[in-house]
C-alpha cells in the first residue's frame, strides 16, 4: 500500500506511547504508513480536523478530544454510541467514529483474571469512565458504584448504567464505601487524592486497574492496599490493536493478518 498519514491527538500528548506501538504494528504488517502526535486542545480540534487532506487515513484521540471527535462523526460504531465518546476516526469514507477503548478495557481484565466480578466501582465521570462503564458490564458487572469529585456531573453516567440494566450509584468521593472485586480508576494521570481518601477507597476497592500509565506507579497505587494494583499499559496496547483493526480494515472486531506477530513486535516496542 502507498503511504498514509495518521496520528494521535490530544492535550497533553508528549508522554504518549501510541506512535511506538502503531509504528511496531505497521512495520510487523508491512505498511509504509506515517502515524505521528500532535497536540490538540478542544477548542483547536474543529480547524485541525477540517484542514486534514486525502493524505489522512485515521486519527487516534485521547483527553480532552474523545467527545469532539464524537460529535464529528457521520457515523459510529456501538460502542461509540453508547458512550458517545469516539476514540478512533476513520477518515476515508467520510468520518467514522469508533470506540476502541470499550474492548481494550474487557480485553486488558481479561488478561489479568478480573472477569466476572459482580460488584465494580469507578472513580471518574468522564468520556473513559463511559467506556470503563460499558466494559465491566460486558465483562459481569452487575452493580457498579461511581464516585465523581462532582458527583452531579455523573448523570449521563449514570443513564447509561441504566440503559445497560445494572444497578447504578453516583456519590463522592468522600462518601463512605460498600466492598467492591474491582475499581477502575479513570482519573487524569497525576490525579491525587487526599490520603484519607485514597485510605477509604483502597480499603473496600478490591484490585484496582488503573487506565493510568504515565507515570506509573500512579498515586493511587502507590497507596493501593485492597488487592493488586494494574497499570493501564495493557488497556493501552489492546486498544490500539482495535484501532489497527479499524485502521487497516475498518472493523475493529475482525482479528489482523498474523495479529499474534503484531502484538509481539508493540509488546516488544513499549
Amino acid at each position: 500500500m502507498t503511504s498514509q498519514r495518521l496520528a494521535v491527538w490530544g492535550d497533553p500528548i508528549a508522554h504518549s506511547k501510541s506512535p511506538q506501538l502503531h509504528a511496531a504494528a505497521y512495520g510487523a504488517l508491512g505498511l509504509d504508513w506515517e502515524y505521528t502526535r500532535r497536540q490538540v486542545g478542544e477548542a483547536a480540534f474543529d480547524t485541525a480536523l477540517a484542514a486534514l487532506d486525502d493524505s489522512w487515513r485515521g486519527l487516534s484521540l485521547t483527553m480532552p478530544l474523545k467527545e469532539k471527535a464524537h460529535r464529528a462523526s457521520v457515523a459510529h460504531d456501538r460502542y461509540a454510541d453508547l458512550t458517545g465518546a469516539a476514540n478512533t476516526l476513520l477518515l476515508t469514507d467520510g468520518i467514522r467514529g469508533f470506540n476502541t477503548d470499550v474492548g481494550g478495557i474487557v480485553d486488558a481484565l481479561e488478561q489479568q483474571d478480573l472477569l466476572s466480578i459482580d460488584a465494580v466501582r469507578i472513580l471518574g465521570a468522564g468520556a473513559t469512565a463511559s467506556s470503563a462503564l460499558v466494559a465491566c458490564v460486558e465483562a459481569g458487572a452487575r452493580t457498579v458504584d461511581v464516585r465523581a469529585r462532582r458527583p452531579e456531573r455523573a448523570a449521563e453516567l449514570a443513564a447509561l448504567g441504566r440503559r445497560l440494566g445494572v444497578s447504578i450509584t453516583v456519590s463522592s468521593f468522600h462518601d463512605d464505601a460498600a466492598d467492591v472485586g474491582l475499581t477502575v480508576a479513570t482519573l487524569p494521570g497525576g490525579s491525587v487524592l487526599d490520603e484519607e481518601t485514597s485510605a477509604r477507597l483502597s480499603g473496600s476497592g478490591g484490585a484496582l486497574f488503573d487506565v493510568a500509565y504515565s507515570p506509573w506507579p500512579s498515586a493511587l497505587a502507590s497507596v493501593w492496599s485492597g488487592g493488586p494494583a494494574v497499570s493501564g499499559e495493557g488497556m493501552l496496547l489492546r486498544q490500539a490493536v482495535r484501532q489497527i483493526r479499524v485502521f487497516v480494515q475498518g472493523d475493529q472486531s475482525i482479528p489482523l493478518p498474523s495479529e499474534d506477530a503484531v502484538v509481539a513486535a508493540m509488546e516488544a516496542a513499549l
